[in-house]
């Protein structure tokens, strides 16, 4: 049996399903990838128990359908050194498989198909979202970064994403930050709410970065499917409730400070370099028209302090935050200028664009530290 597929589209698949696949599998077979023929088009499938990834492309040339899985280290490695020209594999009936190229051949043995574990269907009782892959993408993207490595509370490691009318918000947070990104660029049909654990939403995040087109999302209960033109993937949810993130928000914050974001980021990674080490505390000292960062560590006598201008209404105030997280926060916001909102220096601290796009709100929030002073 033969076809002919496009080295350089192979090796884009395998390296986004590549990542699904654990260092320590359940089964042996899960170390491989799943390869189904049918009708000129070739489906990889890759899966480690939890989660399970399929993508397609278009064979350039095929004599049959056929089934089989081969070791996915082995054959991403290979092809992934090989640029851009048709690939040939011939597959026999023991499974020996031979893969030749312009100026050579990979010859290895595959394994049956039939052993290859099925993923059941997602079930009864499905709600599906339908947005752009750029929209799932950009608000994965935002909100990954502040999921937990919680082993008492698992509902915190994970993306939330709620269903509210007309809208969906993406939301995760570790108890110390917190992303909240609103989207009503949705199509809703029915309605409920679902916790989408880490891996899957990096590999979605990564999956879907050069995706057009529309992502559609089906869940239930337990589990969830995204599907878009190249690519489904089907996971487990974490189950549990998850905590009232608007709870948490501070709704009357009168200081708001209005700032250059880069000029911020650079300011607090060249303070960053005197801080402690354990707290990584940064003090924000608000005045008119004016910021100033500073920071210190007693044990080794060092201190640095640096100003920057923005446009401030309120009273002047202090509040500690962690310079790491807050970098962080910063670096998931695309706008040119952030609104800094604050209530007093024992409330969180609202971190959101200075402009917002019409068709979303992205809202950070970041809890504050003791300052000794």
């Amino acid at each position: 049996m033969k076809f002919i597929v496009s080295s350089t589209a192979l090796s884009q698949r395998m390296q986004v399903l590549g990542r699904v696949i654990s260092g320590k599998n359940a089964l042996p077979i899960q170390s491989c990838f799943l390869f189904c023929i049918e009708n000129g088009t070739l489906t990889l499938t890759a899966s480690d128990s939890e989660v399970e990834m399929t993508a397609v492309l278009e064979l350039v040339e095929t004599e049959c359908d056929i089934r089989f899985a081969v070791n996915a280290k082995t054959v991403m490695d290979a092809i992934k050194e090989i640029p851009e020209q048709p690939l040939a594999f011939y597959v026999k009936e023991n499974l020996e498989i031979t893969v030749e190229y312009q100026n050579g051949r990979y010859n290895f043995v595959g394994k049956s198909a039939d052993e290859y574990p099925v993923t059941p269907a997602i079930g009864e009782g499905v709600t599906t979202l339908t947005l752009s892959c750029a929209t799932l993408t950009s608000g994965i993207g935002r909100a990954l970064f502040a999921t937990a490595d919680d082993t008492y509370r698992m509902m915190l490691n994970g993306i939330y994403f709620d269903i509210l009318p007309e809208t969906l918000a993406m939301v995760a947070s570790d108890g110390q930050k917190l992303a909240c990104c609103k989207t009503r660029n949705v199509r809703i049909e029915g309605e409920g709410s679902f916790i989408l654990p880490k891996k899957p939403a990096a590999l979605l995040r990564n999956a879907l970065a050069k995706e057009e087109g529309e992502a559609v999302i089906a869940f239930n209960e337990r589990n969830a499917s995204v599907t878009t033109e190249n690519y489904r993937l089907t996971c487990r949810l974490i189950e549990g409730r998850y905590p009232n993130y608007n709870s948490v928000i501070p709704q009357n914050n009168p200081n708001i400070a209005t700032i250059d974001r880069a000029a911020l980021i650079s300011a607090i990674r060249r303070v960053l370099v005197f801080s402690n080490a354990t707290t990584v505390l940064i003090k924000l000292q608000f005045a008119a028209g004016r910021l100033t960062l500073s920071t210190q560590d007693i044990d080794y006598a060092t201190s640095a302090e640096e100003s920057l201008l923005c446009d401030y209404t309120g009273n002047p105030l202090s509040i500690g935050f962690k310079g790491t997280f807050l970098t962080e926060l910063l670096n998931n916001i695309e706008s040119d200028e952030v609104m800094i909102k604050l209530a007093d220096a024992s409330r969180a601290g609202i971190i959101v664009p200075a402009e917002q796009e019409s068709d979303e709100d992205i809202l950070m929030l970041l809890m504050p530290m003791i300052l000794n002073d």
